[in-house]
């Protein structure tokens, strides 16, 4: 007489899980799972299914779920000064030493030492991956001082002819009478600083305020904190999708490049 196998008691299961990364409550991941609107391994998901975290690849409507064990997300108020390093071999302060030192985590994308603002910081290389390269469509907001003429605001608005090609269009706006708003979603080295001397205006102070759907709001410079998973999975959903139309295939994980804004 041939045994059945022993059930997978394992692993847990797949609404459990889903809840607990923010895509919703129980009984609503239990409805999307009954849906056929998630997918584990690329099939559609039943009702039930025991999931392997640390293997598995999990997607609700497409849009991939971290569900990786030991994952964290923290959002840091950048100071000047500070580098977007996780060590500097010539011992200058980076951004690392300023949230807890285990699970080790890396910055997102980059600010160059003399910017300040939301930086994020994670050990979700699949996500840093998607937030950072510009086919995913991320945008980053940022906040700096002067007043460019109509002239000038409209060159940034329709992209800049820079040493490394030109820039995709940016939304700029005024804020108050010294102050403008502009959001890329690029991540050349500098870009923001060398858009505006291209201009003739140079940056004395650039904070960075957004990154997709996250703002830096009530946090000090130098303060952090986690991000809910409600946040995280905002994260997920703003870079869910690549453009290739615009920017070609993007590179794997493997061959990324940050660069400091």
């Amino acid at each position: 007489m041939t045994s059945r196998p022993a059930p997978d008691t394992e692993h847990p299961r797949l609404q459990k899980v889903l809840a607990e990364r923010g895509v919703g409550s129980r009984r609503a991941c239990e409805a999307l799972i009954a849906a056929g609107r998630v997918q584990v391994n690329g099939e559609v998901a039943a009702l039930g299914r025991r999931v392997d975290a640390t293997s598995d690849r999990v997607t609700v409507d497409g849009v991939p779920v971290s569900v990786r064990p030991g994952l964290v997300y923290y959002l840091l108020n950048k100071p000047a000064g500070v580098l977007s390093t996780a060590s500097d071999p010539q011992g200058r302060p980076a951004v690392t030493g300023l949230v807890p030192p285990e699970p080790r985590v890396y910055p997102v994308g980059r600010l160059d030492a003399d910017s300040e603002g939301l930086l994020l910081l994670t050990n979700d290389g699949d996500l840093t991956y998607r937030l950072t390269h510009p086919s995913f469509g991320v945008e980053k907001e940022y906040l700096v001082a002067g007043t460019p003429s109509p002239g000038e605001l409209r060159r940034l608005r329709e992209g800049l002819d820079l040493d490394d090609g030109r820039t995709a269009p940016a939304r700029v706006a005024r804020v108050g009478d010294h102050g403008l708003r502009i959001t890329i979603h690029e991540g050349r080295n500098r870009q923001i600083r060398r858009m505006c001397d291209a201009i003739g205006h140079p940056v004395h102070r650039l904070v960075r305020t957004r990154i997709g759907p996250l703002r830096v709001e009530a946090l000090a410079p130098g303060k952090w904190r986690e991000l809910t998973p409600a946040e995280v999975r905002a994260l997920e959903q703003a870079a869910a999708a690549p453009a290739p139309r615009r920017y070609g295939r993007p590179r794997p994980p493997s061959e990324r490049r940050h660069q400091p804004a």
